[in-house]
């Protein structure tokens, strides 16, 4: 049991930098995509929020993983 809970506690930063990416791509897509219909510029503000979520998300992924 012991074994189990050390591997639980070890990968706590990777699940939570994995739900962080997840979460950055969802929330600034649908932001993009309600600026689109809001200002009827189609996939344009969809596009920039996708990008731009994938790199908050990839950012939080490296500050995980180049953490002393």
């Amino acid at each position: 049991m012991k074994a189990l809970q050390a591997n639980i506690m070890r990968s706590g930063p990777a699940a939570s930098v994995s739900y962080t990416l997840i979460g950055a791509i969802i929330l600034l897509g649908g932001i993009g995509y309600a600026l689109d219909k809001w200002l009827d510029t189609a996939p344009w503000c969809l596009f920039g929020g996708l990008i731009l979520g994938l790199i908050v998300g990839f950012y939080e992924l490296a500050r995980a993983l180049w953490r002393p």
